[in-house]
């Protein structure tokens, strides 16, 4: 799946939505180590990232070549400054109208709207990749994101209390979300 957008951050900056490419793989490998050393509420932790470079380059390449999943980048300046993606949840009938989301930036640059663009884009391609129904799990206490997931139209349909094991703050709470796409 392929997909291009430039916006116009809050700071006047301009910003590349597009999806990644096999090029890019040096760089989104170095952004997931930054950002997911950023922050406690993503997945993973920097040290769990096993793709080698050619690993993700192959990655890549078939998210491009897709037509229901996506690999999106956010550039500034020729930099990459975060990914997000739709991922299938299946292929069985009773599940492939479900997508799930996620979403990483590096914090230098959160508060502009780089998460909202790509949030927005994750939107855009779950709709033309024909899913009705897009979902995400957000830590309880990352209060931006889900401000910013409750505003998109996105409801809570469940709690996970123990979802999360972290390895600084113990049991996370876990929040399951979900935004339907055909109402």
């Amino acid at each position: 799946m392929e997909y291009y957008k430039t916006i116009v951050l809050r700071d006047g900056r301009t910003c590349i939505v597009r999806n990644g490419t096999e090029d890019d793989a040096s760089a989104v490998l170095d952004n997931f180590i930054l950002t997911h050393g950023q922050t406690d509420f993503l997945l993973t932790y920097p040290d769990e990232m096993s793709f080698t470079l050619e690993r993700e380059r192959e990655y890549l390449r078939k998210k491009t070549d897709s037509d229901r999943e996506i690999e999106l980048v956010a550039e500034i300046e020729g930099k990459i400054i975060g990914t997000a993606g739709i991922d299938a949840l299946g292929c069985a009938e009773k599940t492939r109208h479900r997508a799930s989301f996620g979403i990483s930036v590096d914090k230098a640059y959160w508060g502009f709207g780089t998460g909202r663009a790509l949030a927005f884009a994750c939107v855009e391609c779950a709709k033309a990749a024909g899913y009705t129904q897009i979902e995400l799990d957000v830590v309880a206490k990352n209060e931006c994101a889900l401000a910013l997931y409750e505003s998109m139209g996105f409801v809570e349909y469940g709690r996970n209390p123990r979802g999360f094991l972290s390895r600084i703050s113990g049991m996370q709470e876990v929040i399951l979300m979900r935004l339907e796409l055909d109402s």
